[in-house]
């Protein structure tokens, strides 16, 4: 009998042992298998939405600062550029507001004096004083008429300044008039008693404003061959010629 229960309890020992077993087999494939489902979220992180709305809004800032920064820039460069050109514009129209200038000496705005010198021999000064309150400018050279002349007085072209002589208020520009040429030949010389002056515009074209009406010095002899300079700054740098 003794051995009998000693068999029936050895064979429940080993039911129990074979079921505590079990159990612990189970527990560690749940545990395996927790442990494998809580480290999947990881793996696919990159594909979460949460993740991918991150991603996209990295790259949306990145690409707005770039872009914002570019546009700043380029706004930055045509700004200066706009503002170089405007600056240049202001600075144009400063200096002529400064010249004062008021356009092309005309008989408006000079008084013209002709009258005889010593030397050279034969010559004429022709004299303008500006009687504005404004510069101006005394283009090329005055174009003469002698009593009824149907063309202009030539002009000589070896005068020609360097620069448009600008006369501010009082102050004077100067033109000679040879009255003679070489003597030689039939000339044509004559005795003249008046004097239209006109005034060359900035283009060189025609004549522009109210021309002077003189009348020369008593006995002014004067042939084919009188000529005139351009305007000069000094009575003597026109008499040179």
């Amino acid at each position: 009998m003794r051995t009998i229960r000693s068999r029936t309890a050895a064979a429940a020992t080993a039911v129990v042992l074979a079921g505590l077993s079990l159990t612990a087999c189970e527990s560690d494939s749940d545990a395996a298998s927790g442990a494998q489902s809580a480290a999947r979220p990881e793996s696919g992180a990159p594909s979460q939405p949460g993740g991918g709305a991150g991603g996209t809004g990295k790259a949306d800032g990145e690409g707005s600062g770039s872009g914002s920064g570019s546009s700043s820039g380029q706004g930055a460069s045509s700004g200066q550029g706009k503002g170089g050109g405007k600056t240049g514009g202001g600075a144009g129209a400063n200096q002529g507001a400064g010249s004062g200038s008021s356009g092309a000496c005309t008989g408006a705005n000079v008084k013209v004096v002709v009258s005889k010198v010593k030397r050279p021999i034969n010559h004429l000064l022709l004299t303008i004083t500006n009687s504005g309150s404004r510069a101006c400018d005394a283009y090329s050279a005055p174009l003469l008429g002698f009593d009824d002349d149907q063309s202009v007085t030539r002009i000589i072209e070896d005068s020609k300044p360097q620069s448009v002589v600008t006369v501010a208020p009082g102050r004077s520009a100067y033109a000679a008039i040879q009255l003679s040429g070489e003597p030689g030949g039939d000339t044509h010389g004559r005795t003249a008693q008046r004097l239209s002056v006109h005034f060359a515009p900035r283009n060189g074209s025609g004549s522009v404003g109210t021309p002077a009406k003189l009348t020369l010095p008593a006995n002014t002899h004067k042939d084919d061959n009188a000529a005139v300079t351009y305007w000069q700054s000094s009575a003597s740098d026109a008499l040179t010629y």
